[in-house]
């Protein structure tokens, strides 16, 4: 099964969990999940597919296993979609109604569908077959960088693949209590962290928001948490001292800089697990749980994961630290396509199947992973250079001066682009431009320094925490 923990056998022996879910204030045990979400399957079973509002609640939680049990497909829906995303995710999907709740304003932004409730403390014991492991679970929506969001069919053989592979390479186990703030309705928050721990059958502590104080009054083993937390955990002591006790602290979704690592380091005693993952991929690179962790590396390919790099002509790149290609891959855990789009899903898979990421890494001998930034926006071509963004915005955010950074290339009639960089300054510190240039071209390649920096009170980001490098060039 998908979800080993909610096998109805397990319970019926006694062996339920009485904490398996814990989001908020309300709390679960595994049984309950179990009866909740088959009365949910019992309403939903002839349905093709559902939208599910992703809010931080049990009704989400139990609407998605409910789906699952069924074999229902899932569109997770994220709950602060405009009006413009939320007509085209409903329109694309051909979800048939809502699960749980509706977006506020009904017919007008929710695209008059029926609304199939969820009931917390309804119970039903029916039992359904297992789904066929090729069976779409979810059709998720990418971030739409490039134009409208693009649904991502992910199928309940390639979850259950990645989430094994995480399993090994974390050492997961049932006697883990997982804690996460995270959205529902990414890979993050929702595949990894309500999926794992059902699958795994550890107890779920879900915080609703990711806080430090939240997490610190969690008491779990392993956290789940984007660089912006493990930011504001990091400039908490006391916070982050309270994970002390933890086994993994696990960050993901965008880079981590490389000194909000260092006072994790030191303020928790753990070196933070990195990890690397699309919604198109599921997790494909990770650090070990009894591995070796380098701050600013994601480490190896999981079980059944092989990757390459390519450059602008399709040519192998050297695996020597240093060099810097297009990322591409294949493994288990990938999706089956665009829904659709099958223009989209050819032109990211090259002649020989292999997935194009769309991000530029370097990959040293020993077949660790350094991931530069997105091919689009990250891969600077400078003079004949070729420059990643992630490096510099790295050597920025080593001045202490600097509390966030992000690098993008600039056009330029000379040199085709020049490095320019974001700097948001930390409270009552000071730098000036040139300080900054300077010390970032004490440390890198003199071609490598920013020719410009602009002071802003903010980075623009998305709900993951990724920076919305578009919006910077704009």
């Amino acid at each position: 099964m998908l979800l080993n923990s909610l096998n109805p056998y397990t319970v019926a022996r006694g062996d339920d969990i009485p904490d398996a879910v814990t989001i908020g204030d309300v709390i679960l045990s595994r049984s309950d999940v179990l009866g909740a979400a088959t009365s949910v399957a019992e309403r939903v079973a002839r349905a093709d597919r559902v939208a599910v509002l992703a809010k931080p609640n049990a009704t989400t939680i139990l609407a998605i296993v409910g789906c699952l049990i069924a074999g229902v497909t899932v569109v997770p829906v994220p709950p602060d979609s405009g009006p413009d995303e939320l007509a085209h995710i409903l329109r694309d999907s051909g979800a048939q109604a809502w699960l749980g709740e509706a977006p506020e304003g009904g017919v007008v932004q929710g695209g008059d569908l029926p609304v199939v409730p969820v009931r917390l403390h309804a119970r039903s014991w029916h039992s359904y077959p297992e789904p066929d492991p090729s069976h779409i679970a979810f059709i998720m929506y990418t971030s739409g960088t490039t134009g409208p969001p693009k649904g991502v069919l992910m199928s309940r053989r390639a979850i259950a693949a990645g989430l094994d592979a995480l399993i090994e390479a974390w050492q997961w186990t049932a006697r883990d209590v997982l804690v996460h703030g995270l959205p529902l309705f990414h890979v993050h928050g929702l595949i990894l962290g309500v999926l794992g721990p059902l699958r795994v059958g550890n107890p779920l502590i879900h915080t609703v928001k990711p806080t430090p104080d939240a997490y610190a009054a969690a008491g779990g083993t392993m956290y789940f948490g984007v660089p912006t937390v493990w930011s504001r955990i990091a400039a908490n002591p006391d916070a982050a001292r309270a994970l002390s006790g933890a086994r993994l602290l696990v960050s993901g979704s965008a880079p981590l800089p490389v000194p909000v690592f260092e006072q994790l380091v030191e303020l928790t005693g753990h070196a933070p697990i990195e990890r690397y993952g699309m919604s198109e991929t599921l997790i494909t690179l990770s650090t070990r749980a009894a591995g070796e962790r380098r701050p600013g590396w994601v480490g190896v390919p999981v079980r059944g994961v092989e990757t390459r790099l390519r450059d602008e002509n399709g040519a192998d790149v050297p695996n020597d630290g240093e060099s810097i290609g297009g990322l591409q891959l294949r493994g288990p855990m990938l999706f089956d396509g665009y829904l659709d789009r099958p223009d989209a899903t050819a032109d990211a898979r090259t002649e020989d199947g292999w997935f194009k990421t769309g991000d530029v890494a370097v990959i040293d001998p020993e077949g660790f992973h350094r991931i530069v930034g997105r091919e689009s926006t990250d891969l600077i071509k400078s003079g004949g250079y070729r420059i990643g963004a992630g490096e510099v915005e790295t050597a920025l955010l080593g001045h202490p001066s600097v509390a966030e950074a992000a690098v993008i290339g600039a056009p330029d009639s000379d040199l085709g682009q020049v490095v320019v960089g974001f700097v948001v300054l930390r409270e009552g510190l000071g730098a000036s431009e040139s300080d900054l240039i300077d010390h970032v071209a004490a440390g890198l390649s003199a071609h490598k320094r920013p020719r410009r920096i602009s002071f802003v009170e903010s980075l623009p980001r998305n709900a993951l925490g990724k920076v919305q490098k578009k919006l910077l060039g704009e």
